[in-house]
Order: structure tokens, then sequence, then C-alpha cells
């Protein structure tokens, strides 16, 4: 879907400009993000397979849930949004636990150019997967929990997260461990 987005700064300030999600892709212009990371107490990740129609990294199991930061909307609404249309999951604000901020800088071979600001959450799953509704065909092929350690060895799984984004993933697990104990 071609979203209306705010541009920012390299350094992740408004610029009081906005653009398409296409447009920005296409000329590299920052821009805001969320990522929420959904854990079970027992130590699980819940992972989300992108639909084989994204633009990039198709079929790759990845985040729980991410989406763009929609033009005017607070980093906390979107992050509730995404998660209500990408899994089902009604999450209250109290719930999603911010541990950070990350710029991603990555050009695709599709020409897509990637230039955001991540806003990354934690939020323990306390709903049985049998009861979450996916966002099919054009976001979520599938979800599935894999044990907590997946994000800190993606060697041996394939279509798994991505290596290169690994001293990420490791930092997502030891925010999650801190929290359990």
């Amino acid at each position: 879907m071609d979203e209306l987005l705010d541009i920012l700064t390299p350094e992740g300030k408004p610029t009081g400009k906005t653009a398409l999600k296409s447009e920005a892709h296409k000329n590299g212009w920052f821009h805001a993000t969320v990522h929420i990371w959904l854990f079970t107490s027992d130590e699980k990740i819940l992972l989300q397979k992108r639909a084989l129609t994204k633009k990039v990294f198709p079929g790759l199991w990845d985040i729980s849930v991410a989406g763009h930061i929609g033009a005017g909307e607070t980093i906390l609404t979107s992050a509730k949004r995404e998660v209500l249309e990408e899994i089902g999951l009604e999450l209250d604000e109290k719930e999603l636990i911010k541990i950070g901020t990350r710029i991603h800088q990555v050009s695709h071979k599709n020409g897509i150019i990637d230039n955001e600001h991540h806003h990354i959450f934690i939020a323990e799953l306390k709903a049985p997967l049998s009861t979450l509704k996916i966002q099919e065909e054009e976001e979520v092929d599938d979800i599935k929990l894999f044990d907590l350690s997946v994000l800190k060895d993606t060697k041996n799984l394939e279509n798994v997260l991505l290596p290169r984004f690994h001293e990420y993933y490791v930092s997502v697990y030891n925010k999650i461990i801190l929290h359990l104990k």
C-alpha cells in the first residue's frame, strides 16, 4: 500500500514535508517505521513470514510486526495499528516497551532505497497463536513461534532473519531476556 509518510532529516527530525512511501523509497528520503517484537514468557519469539508479493525480502521469516509510520501519526499509534492490521492483536500502549531507535540504510537491487529510523518495541504475547488473524496476501504469509535463541543464532535456519542484521537481533534478544528476569 502506498501511504503518505512524514519525511525526516538523516538525524530523524521532521522536515515538514510529506511524500508517498514509493517516492520516499525511490529518492532515499528518510522516514520512520516501527518494529514490534512479540515474545512469550517461556522464551519464544513470534516471527512473521513476509508475503511473497513483498518488494523487499519476500518469503523471509522476519520481525513479529513492522510497518511505516503514517504522516501525522504518533509512533505508539502506528505500533498499535500495525499489530492490529498484521496479526489481529489489540495491544494497550502500556504493553509496548520501547527499547530503542536505529538508523537503517539499505539500497535494494530492485531500486528501493530504505533510509529509515526504526522505532523498536518489545511486548509480551499473551494470546494464543490460534486467536491471531494474519493480514494475508499483501503482508503476511504465516506466523510462528520460534525459540528466542533464533535471534542470536540465525546461521542454521534458512529464510529466517538476515545474517547482516545479526547485531540488531542480538540487541533485541538481550532486551527481552532482561525484561523476562
